[in-house]
């Protein structure tokens, strides 16, 4: 018996020569395509609003057939027997569904659409199907072939079944009424509670006032020149995200090793800087001990995460993204430093630089939208500041970001920062402007613009609010 068991088995395997048989509904599909004679306008368009294409028909017929619907039902014509016969006899297409003895078999098949969502929910699940095999088909071409980079694979991979899983979901019906509410009750808020912001508050007064905070989907790109201190105005607002708002805060830092981010964030805190820890060694004031353990007792109780990853892709970021997600869906933000060190692999970006920034920064801005996150990253200026003159002299513009003015179309803000004595000609008026620094606020797609005072203090490497001498009201 044990050896009749044996010699069977390779019979009921699958011979490599056999086609796959890919999992199908055909007469399912044909009762779908005739509800929709019934009645067009909700049946397509209960379709059209799904999501459908012609790949959810396995049938080429009832494909050639959905096309046609949709275009007539899109252009308001009428979907009967005789009108459609015209448009496939037109199209050289009414043989490929058994021309009108098969038309006709089609228009006739559904009494009624009552079953319209049993039959619905089966194509679909049999169309899911087929899509998950080819993209495991996919998947096996592409780790076959050495050209496609391992990250740029996975990042391919996990799109794929999130492209799926997406699909599989049940729709959501949009709603006036709910989003009227919404909007009421922001009203309300910005009605009543005058010091509170709708998203994220920064620790900026300033900047939130301007800004409303930092909301779910928006990038936020903070642009300067070098030595500006963009990275310590990036930790400056996470350190009160994790500290004040207590939510966890994810940083790419393509830059600097995390344990120098961690020291910055310790300096700034306990208030103690490098400098004098230095040159004081082991003789600091016991207040001073106590500010920096207190500091370090803060972020280990907090929910910091840093990738420094150098050289980061935006599909890797990606990846990573989703993952800390995953782990932590509290995550209240995202901060990458900086753009101009990430990278994009693909085929398009490798001949040109402006157009791998522009994939990097298109990236971005839909990661922020598909979390429902708002993204603070880091841009370097090309050295347009230097070169101006007189009283603009420094002054950095939204044209000085550097090699794609795609940074500026995917934004929802911008902010430039600069330092006034970075650019002083001499020491008294660097005496003058002092630890003046101002972001400008050059882009805000839903509020006002305008100049964000502030003081940076240098040792500690942190900015705060600053008072501007004549600031207007407003």
């Amino acid at each position: 018996m044990s050896q009749e068991r044996t010699s069977s088995t390779p019979s009921q395997q699958t011979s490599p020569q056999e086609p796959v048989v890919m999992p199908q509904a055909p007469t399912l599909e044909k009762s779908l395509i005739s509800m929709m004679t019934l009645d067009p306008t909700n049946i397509i368009s209960h379709c059209i609003s799904e999501g459908i294409t012609e790949e959810f028909f396995y049938i080429p017929a009832h494909r050639i057939l959905w096309n046609i619907f949709r275009v007539r039902y899109e252009h308001n014509q009428p979907i009967d027997i005789a009108s459609i016969a015209q448009a496939l006899s037109d199209a050289g297409k009414l043989e490929a569904i058994g021309g009108n003895a098969g038309l006709a078999d089609i228009f006739s098949v559904a009494g009624s659409t009552a079953l319209f969502e049993a039959h619905f929910a089966t194509i679909k699940e049999k169309y899911l199907r087929r899509c998950m095999i080819m993209a495991g088909n996919k998947m096996h071409e592409l780790a076959n072939s050495a050209e496609t980079e391992i990250d740029q694979l996975l990042d391919s991979a996990e799109q794929e079944v999130m492209d799926i899983r997406k699909f599989s979901l049940p729709s959501t019906q949009w709603s006036l009424k709910k989003d009227i509410q919404a909007a009421i009750s922001n009203m309300e808020k910005m009605m009543h509670k005058h010091d509170e912001v709708l998203g994220l508050a920064t620790g900026y007064p300033e900047l939130d006032k301007k800004t409303n905070g930092l909301k779910s989907g928006e990038l936020f790109v903070i642009a300067a020149r070098p030595s500006m201190g963009k990275t310590s105005f990036l930790l400056n607002i996470v350190e009160h995200l994790v500290l004040k708002v207590k939510k966890p805060v994810l940083i790419f830092s393509c830059e600097m090793p995390s344990v120098q981010l961690v020291e910055r964030l310790l300096y700034a805190k306990s208030g103690v800087s490098r400098s004098h820890l230095i040159k004081e060694g082991g003789k600091l004031k016991t207040n001073e001990l106590v500010k920096i353990k207190e500091a370090i007792t803060a972020y280990q109780n907090s929910s910091l995460i840093i990738d420094d990853t150098a050289a980061i892709s935006i599909s890797e970021l990606r990846a990573k993204a989703r993952r800390v997600l995953k782990e932590h869906p509290d995550t209240c933000a995202i901060g990458v430093d900086y753009l101009q060190l990430m990278r994009s692999h693909t085929k398009q970006a490798q001949n040109s630089r402006e157009r791998e920034i522009a994939e990097i920064s298109a990236g971005l801005k839909g990661l922020a939208k598909e979390l429902s996150i708002p993204i603070i990253v880091l841009a370097q200026l090309n050295r347009g500041p230097e070169n101006r003159t007189g009283k603009a002299k420094g002054l950095p513009m939204m044209s000085d970001l550097r090699e794609s003015g795609a940074i500026e179309q995917d934004a929802d803000m911008i902010g430039l920062l600069y330092r006034d004595a970075y650019y002083a000609s001499d020491d008294e008026e660097r005496d003058q402007v002092g630890a003046n620094a101002t972001l400008v606020l050059a882009k805000n797609r839903n509020g006002p613009t305008g100049d964000i005072p502030l003081t940076f203090e240098a040792e500690l490497m942190r900015f705060t609010p600053r008072v501007a001498q004549n600031q207007e009201g407003g």
